[in-house]
């Protein structure tokens, strides 16, 4: 198995890739009727935008923590800390479409001057970025559980991995900043 998904890196990068972002289309463009879904009680479908802030800002610390950690050569540290990142990401995103395909999106309930120039280039960016994350985070999580830690350095797991922590950051600081606009200061 190891060798067959050493051998097959991109492949199923884009496989993953394609598999994962179709959810996500799904999910938002409302593929999915809502009635075939399980409708959570709406007290739990209010409190998914503050958990999944809440789920960001760990997810950042955690992510930053484990950054470092490869940097100071604690390797264990660095798998943890990044393994507890993706996990976090998963539930950020499964809360997140299992909201969106209910209700749909939140609509911005500020000003539309700050809607046009302020709110949707954040909410595209950070969109973006969490779109461009998804096969970059699989291909570097494949070459990591597919080659023995001594030969990662020689593989595109240090390049690709600081820009998918990079970018993934980001999103997530994004995320926060789109949570606060809708949540917070409107």
């Amino acid at each position: 198995m190891n060798t067959t998904v050493r051998n097959n890196v991109p492949t199923l990068t884009a496989l993953l890739s394609i598999v994962s972002l179709a959810l996500v289309f799904g999910a938002v463009l409302g593929v999915v009727p809502e009635h075939a879904i399980p409708r959570a009680p709406n007290s739990f479908l209010a409190a998914i935008p503050h958990l999944n802030a809440a789920i960001s800002v760990a997810a950042i610390a955690i992510i930053s923590a484990a950054w470092h950690a490869i940097q100071q050569g604690h390797l264990l540290r660095h798998r943890t800390g990044m393994m507890t990142g993706l996990v976090l990401f998963v539930a950020f995103l499964g809360l997140y479409l299992y909201r969106v395909s209910l209700e749909g999106p939140t609509e911005f309930p500020g000003p539309k001057a700050v809607k046009q120039f302020v709110y949707l280039p954040i909410l595209a960016i950070h969109m973006v970025l969490a779109m461009v994350c998804i096969p970059l985070l699989y291909y570097v999580l494949l070459l990591a559980l597919s080659h023995p830690v001594s030969e990662l350095p020689n593989t595109n797991h240090p390049r690709v991995g600081r820009i998918a922590a990079s970018l993934w950051l980001t999103s997530f600081a994004l995320g926060v900043v789109v949570y606060g606009l809708l949540y917070v200061v409107y």
